[in-house]
């Protein structure tokens, strides 16, 4: 008896989803949990699992369409015969000119061809250290991920080193140096990733095309125009000299991961800084809601995270009841699944106060627009080695090579003034200059 696939019910406030891509096509094996198809919501974009174990019958509803939730998408057969399902599924694939209802699955067939040799690596793939999107990018193009080079943590397959494979074949190993960056991602030089794109599974766009904005797109650019016309949005830069953190971090990275099994990165630095400033400035935590001003008991920090095709910002709830083993965790998991796109909905909601890192890429500072309902956000630069006049505890002056990063923060005029604006930021630099607490 076949098994319905549903559009899931991804939150209390999501009624309907658009599918964006379908991983698999009729006559396809699937193991339960395996994604199947990606979504989009106005809340997160996000990998579906199949339900069940056995063969992909029938997709009922094609890429780009939007429909409610509970509608049954496609269904998936026992698979007791393989052989039996292909044949069920091959009408289906020589049916879309006559009965235009069967084209969008046709479309599906042709997009992503499966070869016999993919079903035998696929099975060594599981037991390589990589992402779910790794792994459908080396199935979707016939790669066995034992011949790639891994060049993240414990020689785990970025999505960087996969497109650089495919690019150059394997007769060319990828030589892609990760650039350590302020959020603690390793991330390839941004030309490097973008000269990486393979051509065969998405066609190159020729200047002058009219293309559709994706669904995540379309969201962000209603919500940056809405906070633009919502808060009177004003900036403040502070020079931070970053040495003692980043001569700790050197220090005490390698027996810190060993100890807690994750990496010691810059930004549990920055938000636990940033929780004992608004701990004692809680006017920059607050929100209005009306004519009134809501000062909220928690800090829910957002992490806004860069994606391929977007971005997406996080929330670690209570972040001022962690300690900073327990930020890094958390700002661990949030990423990954984030780049995985395992979030639901619950975990892009609630934020208070929001962080973001243009430094990752190279800029010296940012001037983010607020993530509303946040009165404020906070924007982190490149952290650089510069020259800086030292004054030390006799009034002498000297120059030094020390390691800076510039902090903003944009915050919501209405209801936060910029003399407190400025002491905040002063209780962050000073807190970030003189770091005493134990990271664990």
């Amino acid at each position: 008896m076949p098994t319905d696939v549903i559009m899931p019910q991804m939150g209390e406030s999501i009624f309907e989803g658009t599918i964006t891509k379908w991983l698999k096509k009729p006559g396809d094996k699937v193991q339960r949990d395996e994604p199947l198809f990606e979504i989009s919501t106005d809340k997160v974009d996000a990998e579906i699992p199949a339900p069940v174990s056995g063969v992909l019958q029938e997709i009922k509803v094609s890429e780009g369409t939007t429909v409610q939730v509970n509608t049954v998408v496609g269904t998936i057969s026992d698979g007791d015969s393989a052989a039996a399902a292909k044949s069920s599924s091959a009408p289906a694939s020589a049916l879309p000119a006559p009965e235009k209802k069967e084209a969008p699955p046709a479309k599906s067939t042709a997009a992503a061809p499966a070869p016999p040799p993919r079903q035998e690596a696929e099975s060594h793939d599981e037991d390589v250290r990589s992402s779910p999107l790794v792994r459908k990018i080396a199935r979707e193009n016939n790669v066995d991920l034992a011949q790639v080079t891994g060049t993240g943590l414990g020689g785990r397959i970025t999505k960087q080193d996969i497109m650089a494979f495919i690019e150059k074949g394997p007769s060319e190993p990828p030589e892609i140096a990760p650039v350590p960056q302020a959020d603690g991602t390793s991330q390839t030089a941004r030309s490097t990733a973008t000269a990486s794109v393979p051509s065969r599974p998405v066609p190159a766009l020729i200047p002058g095309d009219l293309v559709p904005m994706s669904q995540m797109r379309k969201i962000i650019a209603q919500r940056m125009i809405e906070s633009r016309r919502t808060s009177a949005h004003v900036h403040c830069m502070f020079e931070v000299d970053l040495t003692r953190i980043v001569n700790l971090r050197n220090k005490l990275k390698n027996s810190f991961e060993q100890r807690n099994g994750a990496r010691l990165t810059f930004m549990p630095f920055f938000v636990r800084a940033a929780i004992i400033a608004l701990q004692q400035f809680p006017i920059v935590n607050a929100s209005m809601e009306g004519e009134s001003i809501r000062y909220h008991r928690h800090v829910n920090a957002g992490i806004a995270v860069a994606l391929d095709w977007g971005l997406i910002v996080p929330v670690l709830k209570n972040a001022d009841e962690l300690n900073f083993l327990g930020l890094q965790r958390g700002i661990t998991d949030l990423g990954e699944r984030a780049r995985s796109k395992k979030l639901m909905p619950a975990d892009v909601e609630g934020s208070t106060f929001t962080i973001t890192n243009p430094g990752q890429f190279g800029a010296v500072f940012g001037l983010p627009i607020i993530n509303q309902p946040n009165s404020a956000i906070m924007g982190v630069g490149g952290i650089t080695k510069q020259p800086m006049v030292i004054t030390d505890k006799d009034g002498n002056d000297s120059i030094a090579i020390r390691s800076v990063v510039h902090l903003t923060l944009g915050y919501d005029h209405r209801l936060i003034d910029g003399a407190v604006a400025d002491q905040f930021m002063a209780l962050l630099k000073k807190t970030l200059e003189n770091w005493s607490e134990d990271v664990g």
